[in-house]
């Protein structure tokens, strides 16, 4: 019976199985995963379930009744590859061999590299145990009893360092649940990649809107912490004392590739793919947030951490790596990606070029909606609290991005 190994079990690796399946695969199925939990959906891990309105069991992505006929070993880290035998070695000793290996393993969040970054009250959000870990901190920093010097009202204060997607909706999730919250970036303005200076000024701008202390272009130095351990403030570059009670790191992340040393793959930066997901070693492909697949703006292989991604991509690399389907994928979709603050949704697609347009609303309002040009077409689109306007644009884009 044939094998395919799925390394890795959150959305990218539920895709491929599920594509897999649909494109006829009837051999033997397995998935290994480094985390005790079955996948699960991560974009609600800095909102709803932050705030408590799901639990973990609502996060489920497996359907009810849905028969995939897969064997899961959760809780096992992948630790070596032999490409040649097509073998992988877990963390608890065994081997898996498999005619089809696809490389799943995602990515971590990066930790802080300043004194102080491991002290109890500290963390970073990738995981459904960070977020519960996360979310207990919060509501006992939001305890009076709990925290001296709590602010009146008797929130806790939050200091969440770096302003990109997770640190603005973790703040606004903090806001939400009555915490004083200081938001930190260390660049000029946060997202200026992903957007450009203009639109990324107008979306910097909402959480001082809903009373956040945001700051850009600062850099921190340190975390203090008391006695017992625990963070009691972080220190900029500029001698200032920030109190706090909580503090969350979301400064980026790593492709989860270290594994991969000495396999002979290239993953500097992420496991190197082609145009459907098959690397240099025959067999074994890779998708998801671990994966470099070619970027046709920079002519370059680049990891996309987008949801979207995860969902789409595992069908095109199951079907050149079982052959079950076309050995040429169609083109890539436009990376979407989408983020709840603040009470209102920021939604992107495509990419940010210079030429940028506003079609609808004001850039210092609650609801508008832009659009990117490149020799005069649609490459991108991005909206504010106005989703049926920036679906009707994002179909302009095309799926063969950029034309």
């Amino acid at each position: 019976m044939s094998v395919l190994l799925v390394v890795g079990a959150s959305l990218a690796g539920l895709s491929a199985v599920r594509a897999a399946r649909a494109q006829g695969f009837e051999g033997r199925i397995v998935v290994v995963g480094d985390e005790p939990h079955r996948p699960y959906d991560r974009p609600p891990l800095s909102k709803a379930l932050l705030r408590g309105e799901v639990d973990a069991a609502e996060l489920a992505l497996e359907t009810a009744g849905e028969e995939l006929d897969a064997e899961w070993l959760l809780g096992r880290r992948a630790v070596g590859l032999d490409v040649g035998a097509r073998t992988v070695s877990l963390d608890d000793g065994r081997s898996l061999r498999a005619e089809h290996i696809l490389l799943a393993t995602g990515a971590r969040a990066r930790h802080l590299a300043v004194p102080g970054a491991e002290s109890t009250g500290v963390h970073t959000l990738r995981t459904l145990d960070d977020a519960v870990a996360l979310r207990s901190d919060l509501l006992a920093a939001g305890e009076p009893s709990m925290r001296a010097g709590a602010t009146a009202g008797g929130g806790g204060r939050l200091v969440v360092i770096g302003a990109g997607w997770i640190g603005a909706e973790v703040a606004s999730t903090a806001r939400s649940l009555g915490l004083a919250v200081t938001l930190l970036e260390a660049a000029p303005l946060p997202l200026i990649p992903a957007l450009g200076p203009e639109v990324a000024r107008a979306v910097a701008a909402l959480p001082a809107r809903h009373g956040v202390d945001a700051r850009h272009g600062v850099q921190v130095k340190a975390l203090e912490s008391g006695p017992d351990g625990r963070v009691t403030a972080v220190r900029l570059a500029g001698g200032e004392r920030l109190a706090a009670d909580v503090v969350v790191a979301g400064v980026g992340s790593l492709p989860n590739v270290e594994w991969l040393d000495g396999s002979g793959l290239e993953h500097t930066g992420g496991v190197v793919c082609d145009a459907a997901g098959r690397t240099g070693a025959q067999g074994i492909s890779a998708v998801g947030d671990c994966a470099a697949w070619p970027d046709p703006v920079a002519g370059l292989p680049r990891r996309t951490e987008h949801w979207s991604d995860a969902l789409e991509r595992p069908a095109i690399a199951v079907a050149a790596l079982l052959g079950t389907g076309s050995e040429v994928p169609g083109a890539a979709p436009a990376p979407y990606v989408w983020s709840e603050q603040f009470g209102g949704r920021v939604l992107f697609a495509g990419r940010a070029t210079a030429e940028v347009t506003l079609e609808e609303g004001d850039l210092d309002g609650d609801r508008w909606l832009a659009a990117y040009h490149h020799e005069g077409a649609v490459v991108g689109a991005v909206a504010l609290s106005l989703p049926r306007p920036f679906v009707r644009l994002r179909r302009q884009i095309g799926p063969a991005w950029p034309r």
